[in-house]
């Protein structure tokens, strides 16, 4: 089979290797969709994703769908040529949570993530033709859900724990008008996650045109072009901010009001950044976290096979073959999801 494999800072291969066999607990998938994410771009880029650092060649990808091909001898249920994507998360054996983290799996400190350096030996991820994954992180698509939609669940769900996060501090979204800020590939889903979720309005910003565009088709009621001149909007009681743009911040927390909330959801530096954040302080704002997502991805696909239409931020389709130009495009501007064909369903 093939497989988009990283080797180290600007080494991309598609290259062969062994077809998977489903062990105990296994099925295997012909992955048919992958979708670029930020952290696919800065292995490729840097050797690296944040603290983790490429030791080893790694097979990318942790955004994709495809059909189930076998199962392994005790696996049941997962019958040839269902459709299924991928929660990519498995916590570490003997990983237990905190009493006080009450269910919230995605902080689990040891997480085996598909696609990720952040263990020796890496875990491998999804773009390859085949890949055998653990029964349990299976999801079934629902009927009507193609594996190209499949593949966009987990970044929706990262969207959608962002909006349960403002719910579960007791500001949800239902009523609400709310700032995004960035639209980037997540801050454009949560935009649709936040309509999806019954805001009243939402306004996206962002220093890029084509973006706002984007931003515009899954939901946003008015987009502001702050390379063009426009501000952020004043006393806005949620704000989501999904830049992950150090500079950002003094600006968005300006815009927040007084008492009101501000969810972050774009990856902030690991090192020491300048920021200007006084108005946390003086204004009183609760500013939350927000990582990956817990479950949220069954929530994705119920969304998905409801009819929530989020097609309009892939921008992008190559082949497996043309992975180099997917994550060259993923990297440069005027995209928003690249996504890449790994085998034909």
């Amino acid at each position: 089979m093939r497989a988009v494999v990283v080797h180290g800072a600007g080494d991309l291969r598609v290259e062969e290797r062994p077809d998977p066999v489903a062990g105990p607990g296994e099925v295997v998938v012909a992955m048919e969709w992958g979708g670029v994410c930020g952290s696919d771009v800065s292995y490729w880029k840097n050797g690296a994703s944040g603290t983790a650092v490429l030791r080893d060649p790694l097979v990318l990808g942790h955004e994709v769908a495809g059909r189930v091909v076998a199962s392994g001898p005790d696996v049941t249920g997962w019958e040839p040529g269902t459709p299924v994507t991928v929660h990519p998360a498995q916590a570490a054996d003997g990983s237990v949570l905190p009493r006080r983290l009450g269910g919230r799996t995605n902080l689990h400190s040891q997480v085996r993530y598909f696609g990720s350096a952040a263990f020796h030996p890496h875990t491998d991820g999804g773009f390859s033709e085949l890949r055998a994954v653990r029964a349990e992180q299976l999801r079934r698509l629902p009927d009507g859900v193609s594996t190209e939609q499949g593949a966009l669940a987990e970044p929706l769900a990262v969207a959608m724990h962002a909006v349960n996060r403002a719910g579960r501090i007791g500001t949800g979204v239902r009523g609400r008008d709310v700032l995004v800020n960035g639209a980037g590939p997540i801050g454009c889903l949560v935009v649709a996650a936040a309509k999806h979720a019954g805001a009243a309005s939402v306004t996206a910003a962002d220093l890029s045109a084509s973006s706002l565009a984007v931003a515009k088709e899954l939901g946003a009621d008015r987009v502001l072009d702050i390379g063009s001149g426009d501000r952020l909007p004043e006393d806005c009681e949620l704000v989501f901010e999904a830049s992950g743009a150090p500079a950002a911040l003094g600006g968005v927390l300006r815009a927040t009001a007084r008492g009101g909330t501000l969810v972050q959801v774009g990856n902030l530096p690991g090192t020491p950044v300048p920021a200007a954040l006084g108005d946390l302080v003086t204004r009183e704002i609760t500013w939350v976290g927000a990582y990956r997502f817990v479950e949220e991805i069954g929530d994705a696909l119920a969304a998905l096979g409801d009819g929530l239409d989020v097609s309009a931020v892939v921008t992008h389709r190559f082949g497996i073959e043309q992975a180099g130009e997917a994550l060259a495009a993923a990297a440069g501007q005027g995209s928003s999801k690249v996504l890449i064909r790994l085998s034909e369903g």
